[in-house]
């Protein structure tokens, strides 16, 4: 299975893999599965970095490939997707990950509960 994760999923998994459920840590390190950190994720985290809110003082990139994880791209066709997306939730970066979720099909984890208003697969 491909699976995307969402942001605070991947931090969870990196500093306190504890508050990810039992279930879902053998998704996640499941050899079957290839697990996707978005590049929207990393666009989050930087952001966050840049104006104070959040201190990363580690190279997520690299991070996630030495966890195991791969880079997903944001592409034109993800892009597209937003502008059909309903307004259930506000965050611009969630939207994105929806979207990404929609387009290819893949499942998204996350413990965000407005993600279960739109169409895409929660795992």
């Amino acid at each position: 299975m491909k699976i995307i994760i969402d942001t605070h999923i991947y931090l969870w998994s990196l500093a306190d893999p504890s508050r990810i459920s039992a279930s879902r840590r053998a998704k996640l390190q499941s050899p079957t599965n290839t697990i996707y950190v978005s590049a929207v994720s990393i666009a989050e985290l930087m952001i966050k970095a840049s104006i104070g809110k959040l201190k990363i003082d580690f190279d997520p990139v690299d991070l996630a490939e030495q966890s195991g994880f791969e880079i997903l791209d944001f592409k034109g066709r993800d892009a597209l997707a937003l502008k059909a997306l309903p307004f259930h939730h506000k965050d611009p970066f969630d939207r994105m990950l929806i979207a990404q979720s929609l387009t290819l099909e893949h499942p998204i984890m996350t413990d965000d509960t407005k993600f279960e208003e739109y169409d895409c697969k929660i795992v």
